[in-house]
């Protein structure tokens, strides 16, 4: 199996080194031929609004749309959770996110930069918290029916799955603690 992590903008070295750890060997997609060559996807955390901007320019929205929606494992961390949701509060009217998670969503809706933060999660199926990095990140205003809460911060949903869609809220990128990445690579290996 093939792990890519979107290389547009952002955090992608960073999960690209915590997929290594785990034992993948993870590939940088930049273009739709990229897209089409990966089993399973990273979008990274980053500026969401130029992300958007670059997923059109590099012509890999419709694709990436068109892949998710026939099954491909993503997993959208912090701006991926944006680009990934329903809808979008606080962004740009020209501004649309792919719309394959029911999620709405607010940019920075815990507070810009100096509201940063740190939680320790307790997540379904793992066996002892998750210490959550939290900077600018999104807020889960509305969580559709379909949609299961692995973890929650004061009743917001922070970590959300939806069939072969992850997302989370917080950068587990930043921790040492691998546990997140490699439920994604094994969901995704299963799902194979």
């Amino acid at each position: 199996m093939k792990v890519g992590v979107l290389a547009l903008q952002g955090a992608f070295a960073s999960h690209h080194a915590a997929l290594t750890a785990t034992g993948v060997n993870p590939t940088e997609v930049r273009t739709p031929q990229d897209l089409a060559d990966v089993d399973a996807l990273v979008i990274p955390g980053g500026e969401s609004t130029t992300m958007l901007m670059l997923l059109d320019s590099s012509q890999i929205r419709t694709p990436l749309v068109e892949r998710i929606q026939n099954g491909l494992p993503v997993f959208g961390t912090c701006a991926g959770m944006i680009l990934l949701s329903t809808n979008m509060a606080d962004g740009r009217p020209d501004q649309q996110p792919l719309g394959l998670i029911d999620l709405d969503v607010r940019r920075n809706g815990y507070g810009r930069q100096i509201a940063s933060f740190e939680a320790d999660l307790d997540i379904s199926g793992l066996d002892h918290p998750f210490r959550g990095v939290f900077i600018r990140a999104p807020l889960a205003e509305r969580i559709g029916p379909k949609v299961e809460v692995l973890a929650s911060v004061d009743g917001h949903g922070v970590l959300c799955q939806q069939e072969n869609i992850l997302v989370s809220s917080f950068h587990p990128e930043l921790t040492n603690d691998l546990r997140l990445h490699q439920l994604f690579v094994d969901r995704a290996f299963a799902a194979q």
